[in-house]
């Protein structure tokens, strides 16, 4: 299973990662969660008590220059375009109760014709875990799509945008879909998050007309209060909790049906 979770800055992208990670752990799954965030907070999310401590692999400087044969913010020279990246997971990942997090960092947005080293690298890394069937990837993106290219966007089996009951929020996932449109990628799912009432509801049923929902999650006071208590680990109401489980039910349903499709192909 490989997912890209994208949608709105505040609308609870890295919050939805860190529980379907856990359910999908919960299901027997190994998972990979990357947090490709300008400001990553996966790890503290899922309760890493020095989150500080772990550089996103963007800034690994020695590491690029190594794998890429160019060193970032250096002008002129070669970048190797398909760099050795078997061993990072393995080396850099951070294992929390089951999932291993990888702080990969935001990409530079330079279009399809940035071949900076730092991108380079976190792309084939991204490239590499998608194409690995051992493992489920949950990739945790901006406001947008850029850690994913042509390349690439076969392997992801579904993108996910998640949509809180506001205009603004409707809007960015109607610019994300159409990103996902042009790059290829047609099965792109949304979240309903942070859902207090049936009015909120019946506001995103209304917005997301054309849309297939995998779920809604209602707000949940709980989660916001664990953002203020003891290092910041995610804590959700039961309600939430279920709420994502069958997100996950979904999600399982579905590659599974994908999975039988490509072997019938």
């Amino acid at each position: 299973m490989k997912l890209a979770v994208s949608g709105k800055g505040g609308v609870g992208k890295t919050t939805f990662t860190a529980l379907l990670s856990k359910a999908l752990v919960a299901r027997g799954y190994s998972v990979f969660a990357i947090d490709s965030d300008p400001n990553p907070t996966l790890l503290g999310s899922m309760g890493y008590p020095d989150p500080e401590s772990v550089r996103p692999l963007v800034e690994l400087k020695d590491l690029i220059e190594e794998r890429t044969g160019a060193r970032p913010g250096s002008m002129g020279g070669m970048v190797r375009l398909n760099p050795f990246v078997d061993d990072i997971p393995a080396k850099y990942a951070v294992d929390i109760g089951g999932v291993k997090v990888l702080v990969a960092g935001a990409v530079k947005r330079g279009g399809a014709g940035c071949y900076c080293p730092e991108n380079t690298l976190v792309r084939a890394l991204i490239s590499h875990l998608l194409v690995d069937r051992s493992s489920a990837l949950i990739l945790d993106m901006e406001a947008g799509i850029e850690h994913l290219s042509r390349g690439t966007v076969a392997s992801v089996d579904f993108l996910m945008v998640v949509v809180e009951p506001s205009h603004r929020s409707v809007e960015t996932a109607f610019r994300i879909r159409q990103m996902a449109t042009e790059l290829g990628l047609k099965r792109v799912l949304a979240v309903g998050n942070k859902v207090r009432s049936q009015h909120d509801r019946e506001f995103l049923e209304k917005s997301l007309v054309g849309w297939e929902m995998a779920g809604v999650i209602p707000y949940d006071e709980t989660i916001r209060e664990s953002e203020t208590g003891e290092l910041g680990a995610l804590r959700a109401a039961p309600g939430t909790e279920a709420s994502v489980d069958q997100i996950a039910s979904l999600l399982v349903d579905k590659t599974a049906a994908l999975r039988r499709e490509g072997d019938q192909a």
